[in-house]
Parts: structure tokens; sequence; C-alpha cells
């Protein structure tokens, strides 16, 4: 590690110690050669993930666009914001869980609806006739009937 100050790469760590979240460690480190002191972190390097759309274009995993579409879904419904972010987070985890670097989008709006189904019905629905593009009010029906059951 190079000192942000003189350019040193002769230093040692003072503290170490986790972020908040876990996802890093943040150490504090002392130059040996001008005796001033920075902040470094350290973190996982991620394996990116790309999305496979229906037209085969491949996307970089945005989990903004998964948070959109479920506050989209809960719009107006008592749905609380922690709620709503601790599903995000779910389905980001289950995607990187698969331990592949592409996903198709189809199954990320499956994660996506079983999540709504848990957490709020109407937004379940709302979703899923976006999603599934229904044609029809017999398409809304099913999907309303499979609800109920």
């Amino acid at each position: 590690m190079k000192c942000p100050f003189c350019q040193s790469d002769d230093d040692r760590v003072v503290d170490s110690r986790d972020t908040e979240d876990g996802a890093a460690v943040r150490r504090r480190r002392e130059c040996n050669k001008c005796k001033k002191r920075f902040t470094t972190y350290e973190r996982i390097e991620e394996v990116r993930i790309f999305v496979v759309k229906k037209d085969g274009a491949r996307v970089p995993l945005n989990s903004d666009k998964i948070a959109a579409g479920i506050a989209k879904a809960c719009e107006k419904r008592p749905v609380p914001a922690t709620d709503m972010e601790a599903a995000e987070r779910d389905i980001i985890q289950k995607i990187r869980e698969r331990g592949e670097n592409e996903i198709p989008a189809k199954e990320i709006g499956e994660y996506v609806m079983d999540r709504l189904k848990d957490l709020d019905k109407i937004a379940y629905i709302r979703f899923a006739s976006v999603y599934r593009e229904f044609k029809d009010v017999a398409d809304f029906t099913d999907v309303v009937n499979a609800v109920n059951n």
C-alpha cells in the first residue's frame, strides 16, 4: 500500500475493524517514512453478473432496477421501505448464490414475484400484470385466483 502523502510503500497497520455492514475491513495505517496516518478499506471483489434480456442483449446487473420494480409494485401499499429493501437484498443474494456470471431476465422477474407474493398480494398482482404482459382479463383472473389459493 502506498502512502498517499509521500508515496512510500513501507507502512504498518495500526488498527483494523469491520465496517458496520460487515462488507469491508477498515484499516488505519501509519507510514513508517513520514509517520502520517491514512485509512484503507478491504472488500471482496464480487463477480460481475450480466442479465440476458429477451432479445439476447447482455447488460450488467443493476440492483436499482430491481428496487425500482419492487417500489413501483408496492406504490401506495402499506409496505415498509425496510421490507422492500430487504426483498431487494434477498433477490440480489439469491442471484449471487447461483454462482454464475449470467442470469436470464425472466429468472430475476420470477425471484421478484416470489418475494412480492410474501410481501403484499396486491403488489404481486401489479408486478405480475406487467411482467407477464397480460393480454386479457382471463390472464388477470388466473393470477388473482392463484394468489387466493
